[in-house]
């Protein structure tokens, strides 16, 4: 993931403003902030600033500012959505997540963590059915999109599918964190699903590639004694930040996990995590995001469903050619789980039908993804 310069990215996305130094620099460079999007900065200490430049046709979503600003900035033709008191999040943030900031007061329990309260307030709200809760949590949903969208501009992602039941301490892990390490140095971006198992291992694998080989070895002994995030997501999270905290500076990948599934809580080794409350949305945009290909492990009906999710545009080249797709283990997906065949059977005759591929070992999904085009 590469920064994007100031200019290209208020080019690029319709005059965003996502930070107090991006605010500096327009108002030094034009002089003006009529048609800025203004997202989520605290304006607090800008007042003589908004008080005398011209803000026709700007909108200031979620922007803490003072109030005789904020009546003088809407006055002047500005639209001010203002900042939404109580709750567990912010609905217009400008960025992705960080561990760190949804895994804050983990001292304390998981259920303190900003992630348990922004999944506790979704249960609530959802069985209330207020449209309210419903429009912020679109609204959050849409924020999170275009944060992505502008973090892996001109990244190759491939993205990493698999069950969240894969435990710590297995063969399989080790070998999706080997996966996920191989693939970040041979200059990807890895995503995946941003929960536990072999989400969490692929996040790990791209967490360890700037580090000796022996690094990994060590870092799966550690979180070993905390194979899954249950019976506790505070015990299974406090070994992941154990694992940061002594290799600090890991490689960035991403997850994109969701409150959807509240059981399933988002991994630590995922630099930038695109956390949605909506699955559907989630889904779609973690499986588009993906454009150097998909590599699909075992896993059950969630994995099923992106496998199917991803053949789609590709069986109908909707989103132009077809990427490629990689599944793992040919016992379980021609057997326990048959997808393969099916897979096979759509892409035949197709453009898709040279995109796909199914090997036996996880050790040779990175050279078949390889060689498919990726």
């Amino acid at each position: 993931m590469h920064p994007i310069p100031a200019s290209s990215h208020r080019a690029a996305h319709d005059h965003e403003i996502e930070s107090l130094a991006e605010f500096d620099a327009v108002v030094a460079e034009h002089g003006s902030l009529a048609r800025f999007r203004v997202q989520a900065v605290d304006l607090t200490g800008r007042t003589d600033v908004l008080l005398r430049l011209a803000t026709t046709g700007a909108v200031f979503l979620g922007c803490p500012m003072d109030p005789g600003a904020a009546a003088h900035v809407a006055a002047a033709g500005a639209l001010v959505f203002p900042p939404v008191p109580g709750l567990p999040f912010d609905p217009y943030r400008a960025f992705a997540y960080t561990p760190d900031e949804l895994f804050d007061s983990l001292a304390e329990g998981y259920e303190a963590t900003p992630d348990a309260r922004a999944y506790a307030w979704f249960q609530r709200t959802k069985a209330d059915g207020d449209v309210f809760a419903s429009m912020l949590r679109a609204i959050h949903d849409d924020a999170v999109s275009d944060a992505l969208d502008e973090l892996l501009v001109g990244d190759r992602v491939v993205g990493v599918m698999g069950g969240h039941a894969m435990a710590r301490g297995t063969a399989a892990y080790a070998g999706a964190a080997r996966l996920g390490r191989a693939l970040t140095r041979a200059g990807f971006t890895v995503a995946t699903g941003g929960g536990p198992g072999a989400m969490e291992a692929a996040n790990l694998g791209a967490y360890a590639a700037p580090f000796a080989d022996d690094m990994l070895e060590d870092a799966l002994r550690l979180l070993a004694k905390a194979p899954s995030f249950r019976p506790s997501v505070t015990d299974w999270a406090r070994a992941a930040f154990e694992v940061r905290e002594r290799w600090p500076g890991g490689g960035a990948s991403v997850g994109i996990p969701t409150w959807f599934y509240g059981h399933e809580p988002p991994n630590a080794f995922a630099a930038h995590i695109g956390k949605y409350f909506a699955n559907a949305t989630r889904e779609d945009g973690l499986l588009a995001r993906s454009t150097a290909g998909v590599v699909f492990l075992p896993g059950a009906a969630g994995t099923v469903q992106e496998i199917f999710d991803n053949a789609t545009p590709n069986y109908y080249e909707s989103r132009g050619e077809p990427t490629p797709m990689v599944l793992v283990d040919d016992g379980h997906w021609t057997r326990e789980l048959p997808a393969w065949p099916l897979l096979r059977s759509l892409a035949r005759g197709r453009a898709m039908e040279s995109r796909i591929a199914l090997v036996d070992r996880i050790e040779q999904a990175a050279e078949a993804l390889k060689r498919l085009g990726g």
